[in-house]
C-alpha cells in the first residue's frame, strides 16, 4: 500500500467516526451530549458530572470517584487529602512525567526516587523499603505506558509501615492487576483524561478514586476551594472541578472504551508479532497477572535520534516518554536525589536513552502497522546497531 498521507501518532478524528453496536457514531453522540449541556446551561457541576462519576465508579469497582480538572490536580488533591506538607517525603519513580514529582514539591515535600524494573518501566517494589524513614508519608507509584505497577508487593510494604499508597494512573485507566482494575488498587488513585490518554476528553480532565468515605469527602471539599458548604471554607483548597462539557464528552466515549481496550490489545500483539519477526526483542513486556491498556506502544532502540529522523523522513511520527529522568531535570539537579543519578537510577537512565513510542491507537489499520514495520525493517537491515 502506498502511503501518501503521513500516519498520525494518535488519530482522534478516526475515533469520532467509529460506531457502537447500535450503529451510532461516536462523534454524533458527543455532539448530542454537548447539545444537552448547552440547553440546560449548567456548565459547572451539571448533572453529567455526577452521572459520569457513578459510571466511572462502576467501571473501576471503587466506591468513590471525584472528577477533577486534570490528572495533575488529581495527584495534588490526593496528596493534600493525606495532609502531605513541607518536610515530608514521598517515594516515587524517577521515570515519569514531571507532574508526578512536581505535585510533591508544590506542597513543600520531597520526592524520593526508587529505580524502575527494566522490563516493565514501573517502580521496582524491592527498592522501596530501604528508602522508608520517619519522614516518609506516602508511596506514589506510576502505572506507566498502560500497565500497573506491582501493587501487590507495594501494598504489602506500605501496610507493614502503615504508609498510604497513591496510584498515578494517568496512563492506565482500564488496566487490570490481579483481576482488579487500575484506580482500585490503593488508598487513592489519580487518573488523567487528557485527550491523548486511553480514555480522553477534549481538554484537561481527571479523577480521583478511593474506597475511603472520609478521604472522598475531603478530596471533593479540597477540589471546591476547601468549601464545606457554600461560602464556608474549612481548609485551603483549589479550584479543581471538572467542567460539565468534558464530562459530557467522556460519557459518550466511556460506552466505547471496553471495545477500544480490546482493539489496543489486538494491535499491540500485532506489533509484537511483526517486530519480533524482524529482530526487535524489546517489545512491551506485560506481567502475567496484568492487562495493559497500552497508553503508548514503546520499544527500545539504539541511536534513537537518528532512528527517529529516518522514520520521520518516511512520514512516520514517534515520541519519547521520557528523555530525561526526573532526578536530572534542572529543577531537581540541586537536590540530593540528583547525586550519582546515572548509577543510582541506572535502569531508568538507560530506558530514558533508548525508549521510543510508535504510532498507536485503537483505530490503527493492520496495513499501517505493516507499513511502519516494513520501514523499520529497512532501517535495521542497513544499520543493525539500532537493535538492542
Amino acid at each position: 500500500m502506498n502511503f501518501q498521507k503521513k500516519i498520525d501518532f494518535i488519530d482522534l478524528s478516526r475515533q469520532r467516526q467509529t460506531r457502537n453496536a447500535k450503529g451510532y457514531k461516536l462523534g454524533n453522540l458527543i455532539n448530542r451530549n454537548l447539545k444537552k449541556v448547552f440547553e440546560h446551561g449548567q456548565y459547572i457541576l451539571g448533572p453529567e458530572i455526577f452521572e459520569l462519576e457513578e459510571k466511572l465508579c462502576k467501571f473501576v469497582g471503587a466506591k468513590h470517584c471525584i472528577s477533577v480538572s486534570s490528572g495533575t490536580d488529581a495527584l495534588l488533591l490526593a496528596l493534600m487529602a493525606l495532609d502531605i506538607k513541607s518536610g515530608d517525603e514521598v517515594i516515587t519513580t524517577p521515570f515519569s512525567f514531571i507532574s508526578t514529582a512536581e505535585v510533591i514539591s508544590l506542597l513543600g515535600a520531597k520526592p524520593i526516587f526508587v529505580d524502575i524494573d527494566p522490563k516493565t518501566y514501573n517502580i521496582n517494589p524491592n527498592g522501596i523499603e530501604s528508602k522508608i524513614n520517619k519522614k516518609t508519608k506516602a508511596i506514589l507509584p506510576v502505572s506507566l505506558y498502560g500497565q500497573t505497577a506491582d501493587f501487590k508487593k507495594i501494598n504489602d510494604v506500605a501496610r507493614d509501615h502503615n504508609i498510604p499508597v497513591i496510584e498515578d494512573a494517568a496512563q492506565s485507566f482500564g488496566a487490570i492487576h490481579n483481576e482488579k482494575r487500575s484506580c482500585n488498587l490503593s488508598e487513592i488513585a489519580a487518573t488523567s483524561f487528557f485527550p491523548s490518554k486511553p480514555l480522553g476528553c477534549y481538554g484537561d480532565g481527571g479523577a480521583c478514586f478511593t474506597n475511603n468515605d472520609e478521604l472522598a469527602k475531603k478530596i471533593r471539599r479540597i477540589s471546591l476551594h476547601g468549601q464545606e458548604k457554600r461560602y464556608f471554607h474549612t481548609e485551603i483548597g483549589i479550584n479543581g472541578r471538572l467542567d460539565t462539557m468534558q464530562a459530557a464528552i467522556l460519557l459518550a466515549k466511556l460506552d466505547f472504551y471496553e471495545s477500544e481496550i480490546k482493539k489496543r490489545d489486538f494491535f499491540a500483539n500485532y506489533y509484537n508479532k511483526k517486530l519480533n519477526a524482524i529482530g526487535i526483542k524489546t517489545t512491551p513486556y506485560i506481567e502475567p497477572h496484568n492487562r495493559s491498556v497500552y497508553a503508548q506502544y514503546t520499544i527500545q532502540i539504539n541511536n534513537r535520534k537518528d532512528f527517529q529522523k529516518k522514520l520521520r523522513d518516511c512520514g512516520i511520527p514517534t515520541a519519547v516518554h521520557y528523555p530525561t529522568i526526573l532526578p536530572l531535570q534542572p529543577v531537581y539537579e540541586s537536590s540530593n536525589n540528583s547525586n550519582n543519578a546515572e548509577s543510582n537510577y541506572k535502569n531508568a537512565y538507560q530506558a530514558s536513552k533508548n525508549v521510543i513510542s510508535l504510532p498507536f491507537h485503537p483505530y490503527l489499520k493492520k496495513s499501517e502497522v505493516d507499513h511502519i514495520v516494513a520501514r523499520i525493517k529497512e532501517l535495521i537491515e542497513k544499520e543493525s546497531d539500532y537493535i538492542i
